[in-house]
């Protein structure tokens, strides 16, 4: 009864007790999670009476709570805050997890109950509809129609798949961590902002070494590729970065990565799919492979053109400044800085004095505020997982009544994993007719302040910002009764339009006017700053196009094929990109090694959809734009319409309510500059 899990906590809303929970904690909180989920699933299928939407559905719906919260706060730590015990566990954890699902989805008795009240037509409102539709659903995906030869081997494939996701990330992770670019020679700084090297003089002396570290978390990793004037070291950073996952070692991928494409591809053939896209885009707004490859097209031919002409631009700014040997990977983010820099007078430099973390924290609050009537109230009291985070309070409008808490965790460290992304610890839902407020965690690797200077983040790290936040309000102002319905639990491709639309007010200087000021001076940003800001918005925005379209032609490529995949994983990757590629290979470089969105996250068949989102953003802020970025009638609308809405309706309706039609690519062409 010391098991945290286990007790009703003293903590502010009930919100996990990191303070106390530990490793041993986990494995026996589900196993008797698991014991009182079978409970209950038990009690469904012996209901005596008949099957109905209150008794089977419903009742499903609240089965497994516990389940939830502790696979929510052990997953979601071992990727903010793990260590080599969680990495240990977290193989025997999720075996157990899939193993359960695998139980219920297989049940028969069960699925009969599902399927009878499915048939009998029950008079229920659009949200239940909704949830007895996905309900079904995850049962036949599950393997419920399966004969009973397949469903052994449909076990197999889910326990295999968990397992071997965890493995990949486990070792991009590891060879993150693991390559470090200790200088000691004060020439090789050359070319570096004094920020970039105050950052790596403590990270050597955190290290206990002379001189400077560099690593391959990002806040030191693109400094140094933008600005070192070392081609040599700006090499070996890049292959480091690039070969991440393939070096033949115990950290190598590639083999997992063929595992994974061909027991995906066998379990969307045992469901009666055709390949393992077709399984995944059956629920999504695209619907069909065919329907993302006309997209990614569309796109590839409006910006290819660009993407060549930001090449020959480089290209000839680097041959102008003495390059030999031709434009290599390692030299694109160094010489587009400079020609960034010469179109626009305009480098991170220039722009990070005005981005002190903290204001932008309040800056980005009060946006949230204005738009949506939302406030944050810091709550030391609120225990918190590392030392870095700090939890905030949330409330909407007037009311006292909390609606959701908050965790920021904004710096890299060795227990994190790259990126930035935003997750949930609890779910919003009010099945017993009582709001359940949800436990929000946005998590960063933003630049870290120095002995001398607060974090001041760079342009991209406020945009970041912006995009995760988005994903944040999505949480926090979701307002539905069922927890599988709430948040962000809707289409993979609809997932990002919150999160990438309100990447448009870092750009508007009716905002950045409001808070935008010199750490040191307090001097407002510059009209002029923001112009050249604004103009160097599309900045080789047809390399970028090209880039990302490549990411989801690869992702398409694996999870379109027919047949298992037996080939040389850089060579088929290579052979799918090229189209889009206009600079030359690295020899003994690989990019799925590293490819966690879909080989460790969930964005397999999926990665498209941050390019069918962008669709939708940048239709859905014409309308901003028409009515006013602070318009509290239009943001009204998109909280009503989308971000209160979850899942509890089809995307293309959500957006239509909000928008009034549906979507158009011309927008996001003219945002880009690719018409």
């Amino acid at each position: 009864m010391t098991n945290p899990f286990f007790q009703k906590q003293a903590t502010p809303y009930q919100t996990p007790a990191f303070d106390k929970i530990k490793i041993e904690h986990y494995k026996p909180a589900l196993e008797k999670a698991i014991d009182q989920a079978r409970d209950q699933v038990k009690q469904i299928v012996e209901n005596s009476e008949k099957p109905g939407f209150y008794n089977t559905i419903e009742a499903l719906e609240r089965s497994g709570d516990l389940i939830e919260q502790v696979a929510g706060i052990f997953f979601n730590l071992n990727e903010a805050e793990t260590n080599g015990e969680m990495q240990a566990l977290a193989p025997d954890l999720s075996a157990m997890i899939t193993d359960f699902a695998n139980e219920v989805n297989l049940n028969q008795e069960l699925f009969k109950k599902v399927k009878d009240v499915r048939n009998s037509k029950p008079d229920l409102n659009k949200e239940q509809e909704m949830l007895l539709d996905n309900t079904y659903k995850s049962f036949v995906k599950g393997g419920a129609d399966l004969p009973e030869k397949d469903k052994e081997r449909y076990r197999a494939i889910t326990r295999e798949l968990s397992q071997l996701s965890l493995r990949f990330n486990e070792n991009v992770l590891a060879e993150t961590n693991a390559f470090e670019l200790h200088i000691t020679d004060a020439h090789d700084l050359s070319g570096l902002p004094d920020y970039v090297k105050s950052a790596a003089k403590e990270e050597a002396e955190h290290r206990d070494k002379e001189g400077w570290v560099f690593t391959l978390h990002h806040p030191s990793y693109v400094p140094f590729m933008q600005h070192a004037d070392s081609r040599r070291l700006r090499e070996k950073l890049y292959r480091a970065f690039s070969t991440r996952g393939h070096k033949g070692d115990k950290h190598d991928n590639k083999e997992i990565i063929q595992q994974i494409v061909n027991l995906r591809l066998e379990k969307a053939r045992l469901l009666g799919y055709e390949n393992y896209a077709a399984m995944v885009l059956e629920d999504r707004m695209a619907l069909s492979a065919n329907g993302v490859t006309d997209l990614l097209n569309q796109l590839y031919t409006a910006g290819h053109p660009h993407a060549v002409k930001d090449k020959e631009a480089v290209e000839t700014l680097a041959n102008d400044d003495g390059l030999t040997n031709g434009l290599q990977r390692w030299d694109w983010a160094y010489y587009s800085e400079k020609l960034r820099k010469k179109r626009f007078n305009l480098t991170d430099e220039m722009t990070k004095p005005y981005f002190k973390l903290e204001r932008v924290i309040d800056a980005v609050f009060d946006l949230a505020g204005q738009l949506y009537q939302l406030s944050f109230k810091p709550n030391s009291d609120i225990p918190v997982y590392h030392q870095d985070v700090k939890a905030y309070e949330v409330y909407e409008g007037e009311q006292q009544d909390i609606k959701a808490i908050l965790y920021l965790d904004f710096h890299p460290r060795k227990g994190k994993g790259q990126g930035a992304w935003m997750t949930t610890f609890r779910e919003q839902s009010q099945l017993n007719g009582q709001y359940q407020a949800p436990f929000v965690s946005l998590v960063t690797n933003f630049t870290k302040p120095t002995n001398d200077k607060p974090a001041l983040l760079t342009f991209d790290e406020v945009t970041t910002f912006l995009h995760e936040f988005g994903h944040a309000l999505h949480a926090m102002l979701s307002n539905v009764t069922y927890e599988s319905l709430s948040c962000t639990n809707v289409y993979r491709d609809f997932v990002e339009l919150p999160s990438q639309m309100h990447e448009n007010w870092a750009y508007e200087k009716e905002w950045l006017d409001k808070w935008a000021f010199h750490y040191e001076s307090g001097a407002k940003i510059p009209d002029d700053l923001i112009n050249r800001i604004r103009k160097a918005k599309n900045f080789n925005s047809g390399y970028a196009n090209d880039r990302q379209v490549s990411f989801g032609w690869v992702d398409m490529a694996w999870h379109t094929l027919e047949q298992p995949f037996e080939g040389d994983v850089v060579e088929f990757e290579r052979e799918v990109m090229q189209k889009a590629e206009v600079l030359p290979p690295a020899d003994g470089t690989a990019f799925c090694t590293a490819f966690g969105h879909i080989f460790g996250g969930g964005y397999a068949a999926g990665y498209y959809g941050y390019k069918w989102a962008e669709v939708l953003d940048a239709d859905a802020f014409e309308r901003f734009y028409e009515e006013g970025i602070f318009n509290k009638t239009v943001a009204k609308s998109f909280a009503e319409n989308i971000l209160k809405k979850g899942g509890t309706a089809h995307p293309m309706e959500l957006y239509k309510a909000f928008r009034g039609k549906e979507p158009s690519v011309e927008p996001l062409l003219k945002r880009e500059g690719l018409l």
